[in-house]
This record gives structure tokens, sequence and C-alpha cells, in this order.
């Protein structure tokens, strides 16, 4: 690529990206899959990846300097994400889970990062590799991406078959929800042993970092309390929120060494549950999905580079995606059905699990400036095949399951009942096209 830079050549390029990607979003949606599917298929279909070996260089061809421009947008894509999912996310909900749907959470982190773990240093050479502490890093990387799990499909499925209020149907939010909290966790952990940090140094930095939320997160929740009372659906709360969550990104990486986006969710999961929680939400919503959000998945897309994939790597990308959901379904369904859940409601726990989305590829984003390349090993193609596959999976598994399970709905009062609100529930599953209604 050239070094020039032109402003007008990026005004071009991020008009052809968000056009391509509401239509191909839309396309998506369609076919009954995420909107970010469409939106990373039509990064492919703009950008050189998919035509290295022929004559036309794609219809956006950025320089070096402008590919950078890109890919600033695009981080700042990927912290509005996180900071909506810790917005969303319910701590109402997150208590009365029990133990049950903490296990469940901690198997689906854990089982999925293993299973990674290991098919990536079969690629590196064998199990031997894991002496050698670059491979081990990327290795445990690879592991993270497949930790994390896509609510939107699941809500959305359950609540089609009419099992998002059954005993199992709320395990499974509820893990769902826990699942990206603990993925975070673990997210920051190898974002700091991968700045060549020790294990020590590591550990105290992460737990340092959630002191600095625990502490500062405190006094921001009062101040964001006060502005709502006084200026209760106003946008300089909005703005305030805004810029806690790039306060709390910049200090997580500057000051603490761990990924930004960590910072960003924390922000989110400080100011979620608050009179005006959902209002910033869509806020968020709006400002982020309307601009830079289409940025990040776009740029995974343009960023792509198929020149060197070989048949070696395709077969890493199908057992990656292997390992992501038999991690899900064996960990998940292994766990439930230890805390008494049968065959049906074990299967369905794993299964509501497997889906992906955006979260993993933040998780992708942040660990491909950390790690090595690799011969043999993708994480970048294999991460879309992943969204894509878990993506149709994940219903189709989830109703061919439920297919004979005529268990009735719990009645509320149960142990097991979690009274999500209409409005949260709307801010779990939102889509891309559509913001949440006030």
């Amino acid at each position: 690529m050239e070094s020039e830079f032109n402003v007008m050549h990026i005004l071009l390029d991020c008009g052809i990206i968000l056009l391509s990607t509401k239509a191909l979003g839309m396309l998506a949606r369609k076919c009954g899959l995420p909107q970010v599917v469409g939106m990373i298929i039509a990064g492919l279909l703009i950008g050189p990846a998919l035509f290295f070996n022929s004559s036309f260089p794609g219809l956006i061809h950025p320089t070096d300097i402008e590919m950078d421009v890109l890919k600033s947008f695009s981080q700042i894509g990927v912290v509005y994400i996180l900071f909506s999912s810790g917005l969303e996310t319910d701590f109402r909900e997150m208590k009365r889970s029990g133990a049950a749907a903490t296990a469940i959470a901690l198997a689906g982190v854990l089982v999925p990062i293993a299973f990674g773990t290991v098919v990536s240093l079969l690629f590196m050479g064998g199990l031997s590799a894991a002496s050698e502490p670059y491979k081990l890093m990327n290795a445990l990387f690879v592991g993270c991406i497949l930790s994390a799990t896509s609510v939107g499909i699941t809500v959305e499925t359950l609540r089609e078959l009419g099992k998002l209020k059954t005993k199992i149907g709320t395990t499974v939010l509820s893990a769902a929800i826990i699942d990206d909290v603990i993925g975070i966790i673990a997210l920051s952990i190898l974002t700091g042993l991968g700045g060549e940090g020790g294990i020590l140094t590591t550990i105290l930095h992460v737990l340092g970092f959630f002191a600095f939320t625990v502490i500062i997160g405190y006094g921001m929740r009062r101040l964001f309390r006060l502005l709502v009372k006084i200026y209760p659906h106003k946008r300089r709360t909005s703005i305030f929120a805004f810029a806690a969550c790039f306060f709390f990104s910049y200090a997580a990486e500057e000051f603490f060494g761990i990924a930004a986006i960590t910072g960003a969710y924390m922000a989110g999961l400080m100011l979620s549950g608050l009179g005006d929680s959902h209002f910033v939400d869509r806020k968020v919503i709006v400002s982020g999905y309307m601009f830079f959000t289409p940025m990040f998945f776009a740029y995974i897309g343009i960023s792509a580079d198929f020149s060197g994939f070989a048949p070696s790597s395709l077969l890493f990308v199908l057992a990656f995606v292997l390992a992501g959901v038999l991690g899900k379904i064996l960990g998940c369904g292994a766990v439930a059905n230890c805390f008494g859940y049968n065959k049906t409601e074990s299967l369905a726990a794993g299964f509501g699990m497997v889906a992906r989305g955006e979260v993993a590829l933040a998780v992708y984003a942040t660990g491909q400036i950390l790690i090595a390349p690799q011969d043999g090993i993708d994480p970048l193609v294999a991460t879309i095949f992943l969204i894509i596959s878990s993506s149709v999976l994940c219903p189709v598994f989830l109703k061919l399951v439920f297919r004979n399970y005529n268990t009735a709905e719990v009645s509320e009062g149960s142990d097991y009942t979690v009274n999500i609100s209409s409005e949260a529930l709307e801010n779990i599953h939102h889509n891309i096209d559509e913001p949440v209604k006030p």
C-alpha cells in the first residue's frame, strides 16, 4: 500500500462502507442471520481481501495512512459495543441466577478456552509448543475468542419457541450474560500477560483495575444518579456517560495494561440499572451503530488477507469452529446436568450458548495486536467462520432439542423466574438495524 493520505478518499470510503454494511446487514437479517454477519461480508466484498489474485483491487483500496484512520474508527466502534454490553447487564438478574447459571457460564468460558488452546497448539507443532511462551500466548488468545456468547440470538430463539421463561430458558439467559463478564476477566488477564508482565504482576494489575473501577465507579454512579435527577432524559447525561466510557477505556490500557474494551465494559457496568441507563444505551446505539460500529465490522473484512490462505489453514478453521461449538455444548451441558437438569434441558443449555457475535470479534481485535503470527493459524478467518456457522447452528439446535419438550412455563414467583422488564429484554437482544424503542 502507498503511504499517501487524502481526506476525500476517507469520505468516499466511509460512504461505501456505510451503504454496503447496511445493505448486506439487511440481507443477512432477511436470511435469518445476525446483521453482524452481513457487515463482515460487506467488508470482505468491498476490500481487497477476496481479489488478491485479480486485477480488481476492490471498491476501496486505502493507503497505509488511510487504513490507520479506518482502524481508529473501528477501535472506537468496538469500545461502543462493549460499553453498550455493560449498560445492558442486569445486576439484579445476575443475583437471581443462582449457582447453576454461574457454574454453566464458568464452564462456557473455561472449556472453550481449553479446547481452543489445545487445537491451536496442535497446529503450532504439537502440545510441546506450550513450552514456548509466545506460542502458548498465541494459543490462549485464540482460545479466548471462543469464550464469548451472543445472547441476542439465543434470546430471540427461546422467545420464538415460547421457552424464554421456563426453568432452563431463564438459566441459559442468565448464564449467557454472566459468560460475558467472566470472559472479559479472562481477556484482561491474558492482555496483561501479553504485555510481557509476569503472572503476579498481571494479577496485581487486574485487581488494581477492578479496585479502581469499584472506587471511581461508585462515585460515578452517584454523580450520574444526581445528574439524572436534575436533568432527566437530557443529552448532557449521555455526554457524561460517554466521557466516562472513554476515560475508563484509556485508564484500563494506559495505567493497568488491560484491554481498552475491558474499561469500556466496566464503565457501562457501573452505570447499568440506573434511571437513565436505557436512555443512554439508546444514544450509544444511535451514535455508535450509525457510524463507528459498522466501521469496526467492515474493517475486519477489509483488513482480512487471504493471499496466504493454505489448505492447512482451512483445516485449522474447521478445527477451531468444531472446538468452539463442542466446547460450549459439552462444558455447559455437563454442568447443567450436574445441577439436576434432564438430558433435554442440559442439551438446551449447551446449544443455547453456542452462538457467537461481535464480542468474539472484539476479543480477536484486541488479541491480534499482542500475538505473533503463526504458520497455519489464521484467527480472523476462523472467527468469521465461527460467527456465521454458530449463528445458524444455535437456533437450529434449540428448535430440534425443544421439538418434543412440553414442560409448562415457570409460574410467577417460582425460584427460577427472572422478572425481566420488556424494555430490558429489548436491550438484551436489540439488533443493529433498529434502535431500542423508548
